[in-house]
């Protein structure tokens, strides 16, 4: 590891979003996942009733405060939450839009959603998770309009690039909406999060490395790298008998394996994650989410990899 990579990401051989927001906002800032109240374009009918295959009945905000109260008291009780269990807590937080998809809606009810969260003084920046077929012109122009009050980044759920697995997992849109949407976004200057999921049914090493290639070439700011998790009362779950499922072991050589082909400039949000204790079906090794992660930092330290050893520019 250079000298120079050390510097920039202080202890880590890799771009973590620790690092990047005590850069970009000079203190430790934390997330509070809300629900807008959305649904999605894969559950209400649109383009199907059973959503993917592994999305529990609760979709991608299993841990998001419920839609029972408005944005800024959940922003209060998210934020009551954390002082509960750290009284040491900043006073910079992420308002973090999880539950399904978060474009999904009238420019007027998404308005009401953002703008409360962007005019709270201890909200420096908005996270909206959604699906890029979920997006218009009035949309991008919100978005537009919001990331001149404070910084606002747009998680997409990719998953994947290959058709055959997007299929099969039942996403429901083609990878040309995906690239449509992020040359959108790009365009207003609004930062792209991708999340991809390491473990899909049938998915090689090789096919997985060419997913995080096509990435490092559409210029995104930031991935989010997600373990295969079988949840109860999912399609996927019905499969279980007939999975492969990774290892601990075979996760983390392919986790180390994505860091090292991940350009240095996008930030890692996600090195794993952690299904609901209540829910998950496998793997159980996940559950261990710390020991998880000191097994990584250890492996990295131990194998001497970092972000980018292996990626190599395309001109």
């Amino acid at each position: 590891m250079s000298d120079n990579t050390i510097q920039r990401w202080g202890e880590k051989p890799y771009y973590s979003l620790d690092f990047y927001l005590k850069e970009t906002f000079g203190q430790k800032v934390y997330k509070l996942a809300l629900d807008a109240g959305m649904t999605c374009p894969n559950r209400d009918g649109t383009l199907d009733t059973r959503g993917c295959i592994f999305c529990s009945k609760g979709g991608s905000g299993d841990f998001a405060t419920k839609q029972a109260h408005s944005v800024t008291q959940q922003i209060d009780d998210a934020i009551a939450f954390l002082q509960m269990h750290d009284k040491k807590i900043g006073q910079k937080f992420i308002a973090y839009f999880q539950s399904y998809s978060n474009t999904y809606a009238p420019v007027k009810k998404l308005r009401a959603c953002y703008i409360p969260a962007l005019q709270d003084e201890r909200i420096c920046a908005l996270s909206i998770a959604t699906r890029p077929d979920c997006f218009s012109e009035s949309i991008y122009d919100l978005l537009s309009e919001c990331n001149q009050i404070k910084p606002v980044w747009v998680e997409l759920g990719l998953q994947t690039i290959h058709e055959k697995t997007a299929l099969k997992i039942r996403r429901g849109y083609p990878l040309s909406c995906f690239e449509q949407t992020v040359k959108e976004l790009q365009k207003r200057n609004i930062p792209v999060i991708v999340h991809i999921i390491l473990g899909l049914p049938g998915e090689s090493t090789k096919e997985v490395l060419e997913t995080i290639e096509y990435l490092n070439a559409l210029g995104i700011q930031g991935i989010k790298l997600q373990l295969l998790h079988i949840l109860k009362d999912t399609d996927l779950a019905k499969e279980l008998p007939t999975l492969s499922l990774l290892s601990e072991e075979e996760y983390i050589a392919l986790l180390l394996q994505c860091i090292a082909h991940l350009s240095p400039d996008i930030v890692i949000h996600r090195l794993t994650g952690d299904g609901p204790k209540e829910l998950l079906l496998a793997p159980l090794w996940s559950l261990h989410k710390r020991h998880v992660l000191n097994r990584i930092a250890h492996q990295l330290k131990e194998e001497q990899i970092y972000q980018g050893m292996d990626y190599q520019k395309k001109k």
